[in-house]
This record gives C-alpha cells, sequence and structure tokens, in this order.
C-alpha cells in the first residue's frame, strides 16, 4: 500500500465497511464525504480481490451507491451485487481490471440531483412548474422543482475524481473513467459523459427514465433531452454509450424515447463498436433486473 493511502486512511473517516457483506473483494467507506458544490453523503469505493498499488485501474463510477453490494441493507432488500459480478468478470479475464466508486443518493434531493438540468431550463414557466407538479404528487420532492445536477456534476468531476485519483491506484485517462446507473441514475450518467466527454470515455445507462416524470402524454420532457442530444452527444470515435430497457413496470414507459434516441445516436455516427441499446422482453424496473444483466454493460465498456 502506498505512502498516500496510507496517510488517507490515517486521516480521513472512512471504515472497511464491515456490515456490507461482499462476495468479492472488500469495500471501503469513506463516510459524510463533504462537497462545496452539493450535500455531504457516503462513497464507497470497491476494490477488487489483488488490488495491488503496482497496477492502475479503470474506474467505474455508479450512482445510488447505497444499492450496489448489499441486499440486506438496501430498503428493498435487492442489490445489483456489483461485487460478485465485477469479480466473477475479472476472474475470468472478461474484463480489464477495475475499481467501482459508488455515490450514494441523497433520498429527496435524488431527483434534483439526477435530473439534466439544461434540457430543464429550455422548458417554459407553464412545463416546468407541470414537472414541479407532478414530482411533489409523487413525493419524489416536497419543494419546488429545480435541477440541480450541474452542481452534482461539479462534485463527481472537480472533488471526488481527484481523489479517488490520488488515493487509489487509478488510470487517469478518460478511456478509461465510466459513469453508469439506472432510471434516474441513467439519466445523469448520460448527462454526464455529454458534459464531460474529456472525463468519462463511457456511460452505461439501464432503464433511463427518459420521461423524467411517470407518463409520455403531455410531457415536455422528452424533447427536451432529445434537443439536447442532438447538440451535445459525445464523439463516437472515443466515446462508448450502452442503453437498456425492459417493458414492465416503469420501463414500460421508455420504449418510444428510447427508439428516438437510438436514432440520433446513428445520426451521429455511433455504431455497434461504440453503441449498444438492450431490450429485455418481462424485465421490470428493479434492482433485481438490473443486476441479472449487469455482466453485458461491464463487458462492453470494460472489454479488455
Amino acid at each position: 500500500m502506498r505512502k498516500s493511502l496510507l496517510i488517507l486512511l490515517m486521516t480521513i473517516p472512512l471504515a472497511y465497511a464491515q456490515d456490507v457483506k461482499v462476495t468479492s473483494g472488500k469495500v471501503i467507506r469513506f463516510a459524510n464525504f463533504k462537497s462545496q458544490f452539493v450535500d455531504a453523503r457516503n462513497v464507497d469505493v470497491w476494490l477488487p480481490d489483488g488490488y495491488s498499488e503496482k497496477q492502475k485501474y479503470a474506474v467505474l463510477y455508479m450512482h445510488d451507491g447505497q444499492m450496489l453490494f448489499d441486499p440486506e441493507t438496501t430498503w428493498n432488500k435487492q442489490a445489483w451485487e456489483v461485487d460478485r459480478i465485477a469479480g466473477k468478470l475479472m476472474a475470468e479475464n472478461k474484463t480489464q481490471k477495475f475499481i467501482v466508486v459508488g455515490i450514494w443518493n441523497n433520498n429527496k434531493k435524488r431527483h434534483p440531483e439526477y435530473f439534466p438540468q439544461k434540457p430543464f431550463e429550455t422548458l417554459d414557466a407553464t412545463q416546468r412548474k407541470m414537472v414541479s407538479d407532478v414530482l411533489n404528487k409523487e413525493h419524489k420532492i416536497d419543494i419546488e422543482f429545480n435541477p440541480i445536477s450541474d452542481a452534482y456534476l461539479k462534485f463527481l468531476v472537480t472533488e471526488l475524481k481527484p481523489f479517488i485519483d490520488s488515493h487509489f491506484s487509478t488510470s487517469k485517462k478518460g478511456e478509461q473513467t465510466f459513469i453508469s446507473g439506472s432510471s434516474m441514475g441513467g439519466l445523469i450518467s448520460l448527462y454526464a459523459i455529454c458534459e464531460y466527454p474529456k472525463v468519462f470515455g463511457g456511460a452505461a445507462c439501464l432503464s433511463t427514465h427518459w420521461t423524467g416524470i411517470y407518463r409520455n402524454n403531455d410531457n415536455p420532457i422528452p424533447d427536451a433531452f432529445m434537443a439536447y442530444l442532438k447538440t451535445k452527444l459525445p464523439n463516437p470515435k472515443n466515446h462508448k454509450i450502452y442503453f437498456d430497457y425492459g417493458d414492465q413496470t416503469l420501463d414500460s414507459l421508455y420504449d418510444p424515447s428510447q427508439k428516438r434516441a437510438n436514432q440520433i445516436m446513428m445520426d451521429k455516427g455511433f455504431s455497434s463498436k461504440n453503441w449498444m441499446t438492450k431490450f429485455f422482453p418481462g424485465k421490470d424496473h428493479s434492482e433485481a433486473a438490473w443486476r441479472e444483466r449487469l455482466d453485458i454493460p461491464l463487458q462492453f465498456l470494460l472489454e479488455r
């Protein structure tokens, strides 16, 4: 273990997350990680078996960090089980070596932090009020809705990433830095690679919540997202983007928007080399469903 990590262990509040059971590797929790841009939150760093300071690792940043590892600690007793799936892929030499940084969501601020801000700002006042009213009715927020995703991304890019790169043995290259999430986490992952194409080389967006709210009819949000993508998608020559969706529960809303996004991807020059959209009939909007297929985006983004 290099000197900087030893100093870190002595000076930063953290613990090996004894309450988080993993089947491979280990989780280091940085509790109450402070930011000047957003509220403090826990950050979990998963290191694979055999982690060595002598090797450089790709980094996968994942949203909703409290849902990634141990189902016994989550609100719905489901988890992505990233440790098991990632560990297996690396053991079978199907991906390059990587670590996972799980950024916990912030409960009632999850929707404001994950909702792409610039597309929202193109809506008129009446449309913004409609979005706010719907989200309040659905108890996703309890105040007027105003996205703070630009601030959230500043936290990731200017505070968290430098911290991770300075205290772990990571590759700092954009082509080995990835971001992933599901639902609203899928939206913010796509927004991140569009806003910071020099930082993130790939994004995995599972069950992307294109509607922003919970309906397709009388909803201006998908149009705003598509207009944004037409001008802000990153260069396909050095970026990879993965999408998927099912057709049950919330995922039943996504087909129209995903097909529009697919067309934009093709128009912008993305091909099977750097873009994948997968449809999973019969699959719903849950950690259990995302866990079943997580190996697909991991292999796509992190191929050797």
